[in-house]
């Protein structure tokens, strides 16, 4: 009991970290596809470093593969969203329109596992999208961020479901590499065909290149490991509602550092409160359903 609560601590503390992502997706000043392409590879390389240092063995089957492009495709487009999503609207509305996750997962969870539907995690998902709606009231000046961002969450639940099943038999370590250098290699392609890779391009102020580096390393190298490695111990629907929190750890950060352009309304309050009352019920439910299986179990 003791190290499943140290796991889901381990997770809150990712989750913060990922929250701060935004802020910092905020003050880089560049566009979202170079933001991206600096934070995947220069997050892959730092995980190459460890590797080589660890003395990990870095093959992997073919079929592992394909399932490692899929997801670090699906890792790349939601994060190229999610900046994007930042840069038209604000770190509020991207960061809450991201609680739909929880929604999304709820629904594809137990058809990619094949498994009945938890009528309590529809209900949660749901939950999660009216505490959405009770925090802001939306302006249409909005609209495109919150597509975006609909779009980010969704290619995160996807990414999750992915990695659900590959936690199962390869390293963190090994997966978030090849995910992150996969994801890279797409985005170099694609900005390759644009013909984006100009001077211009790697020509970033000082200011951008230290906060791409703490993207890179501290909210993505180590988030993402110590991400992938806390879904052994925890389901992926569980992850995703978790997440949920990033709005308020988010939100909270952002109105810290800008001040009245992230400032909330009234019902902040309210709706962050039913987002993490979720968490919390879910987590209660989670285990009562383990103790139970536990007891009917045979000997």
């Amino acid at each position: 009991m003791k190290t499943k609560l140290k796991h889901y601590f381990h997770l809150h503390f990712i989750v913060f970290i990922w929250g701060f992502t935004a802020v910092l997706g905020k003050l880089i000043s560049i566009d979202a596809l170079r933001l991206v392409w600096y934070r995947m590879g220069i997050a892959s390389l730092l995980i190459l470093i460890f590797i080589i240092v660890r003395k990990h063995a870095i093959r992997m089957s073919r079929k592992t593969l394909f399932s490692l492009a899929l997801a670090g495709a699906a890792l790349a487009l939601h994060w190229v969203t999610f900046f994007m999503a930042i840069k038209v609207s604000n770190v509020s509305i991207a960061l809450a329109t991201m609680s739909t996750g929880a929604f999304f997962t709820a629904i594809l969870e137990p058809i990619w596992y094949g498994r009945k539907i938890i009528w309590y995690e529809l209900l949660f998902g749901v939950v999660v999208i009216f505490g959405l709606l009770l925090i802001f009231k939306v302006e249409t000046q909005y609209a495109l961020g919150m597509l975006l961002a609909l779009l980010s969450a969704f290619m995160s639940v996807i990414f999750t479901l992915i990695n659900g099943k590959l936690v199962k038999k390869e390293k963190s370590t090994l997966i978030s590499f090849y995910e992150l250098g996969i994801g890279v290699i797409l985005l170099s392609i694609f900005l390759g065909i644009k013909g984006e890779f100009t001077l211009e391009f790697f020509r970033l102020s000082q200011n951008d290149w230290i906060f791409i580096f703490v993207l890179a390393s501290f909210c993505t190298a180590y988030a993402f490991i110590a991400g992938v490695h806390v879904m052994k111990y925890i389901s992926p629907y569980t992850v995703v509602l978790t997440v949920n929190l990033e709005p308020v750890y988010g939100i909270l950060l952002a109105f810290v550092i800008f001040g009245e352009s992230e400032r909330m309304n009234s019902m902040f309050y309210v709706g962050a409160l039913i987002i993490i009352t979720t968490v919390i019920a879910n987590g209660i439910l989670k285990n009562k359903d383990r103790l139970k299986k536990r007891n009917s179990s045979p000997g």
